[in-house]
């Protein structure tokens, strides 16, 4: 799956020469935590909650409210944005973009193309795509299968699963360290016992069973 299927289009953004009070005002009304900033239809910085925090005033300095007020009035978002933030392209797929958020330490992405900001893509995001990909919200059962990191195990489950007329719908792999592998699939059937019976006479091991009714 690619960025541009999961990001968020037409997100909210703020220029460098708006104030600390725009930019609260923006993120409050609208419940978000980052915003791009923009000059010129260019990508220039983020601004964020934690930039407007460590940008104000300290709750112990002797300031009024009014001299308060005052200053973050004078504050451009300019002076306390990141520059040049860490991109990501639309067409990139989500594990790059998971490992740009990883390596990088943070937890949005401003998706430029051809210089332009087209969208945003957050943990949320990537998240939510995960939950898709592997179907843990669809109808049906989840099997998770043990089975030796060797190949042709795929096609011998695969099999099994067709054998039976059940249709695969999700199918993920994570491997240990071992030489076993965890097999999870998905399929839309709930008479799934013939189906866990001949798993395990071939030699294979359920080690976990759910259904989403």
């Amino acid at each position: 799956m690619f960025v541009k299927n999961k990001m968020t289009t037409n997100p909210f953004t703020i220029t460098p020469d708006s104030t600390i009070p725009d930019a609260h005002e923006i993120m409050t009304k609208n419940d978000v935590k980052r915003l791009p900033v923009i000059k010129n239809g260019k990508l220039i910085g983020v601004v964020s909650r934690e930039d407007i925090a460590q940008g104000s005033p300290s709750k112990a300095t002797s300031f009024s409210v009014g001299e308060l007020t005052y200053l973050l009035a004078r504050t451009k978002i300019s002076q306390i944005m990141t520059k040049d933030p860490v991109t990501i392209s639309p067409n990139a797929l989500l594990e790059e973009a998971a490992i740009v958020m990883r390596s990088n330490e943070v937890g949005f992405l401003p998706v430029v193309e051809d210089g332009k900001l087209v969208g945003i893509i957050t943990e949320s995001n990537i998240f939510d795509a995960f939950i898709e990909l592997l179907g843990f919200r669809d109808v049906g059962t989840r099997l998770t299968i043990e089975a030796d990191d060797v190949p042709g195990i795929m096609a011998s489950i695969s099999g099994i699963f067709a054998e039976f007329g059940a249709n695969i719908s999700h199918i993920a792999v994570y491997t240990g360290a071992s030489g076993k592998s965890a097999v999870v699939v998905g399929t839309q059937s709930f008479n799934t016992e013939k189906i866990e019976k001949s798993i395990e006479e071939k030699g294979f091991k359920i080690i976990y069973k759910l259904q989403n009714k």
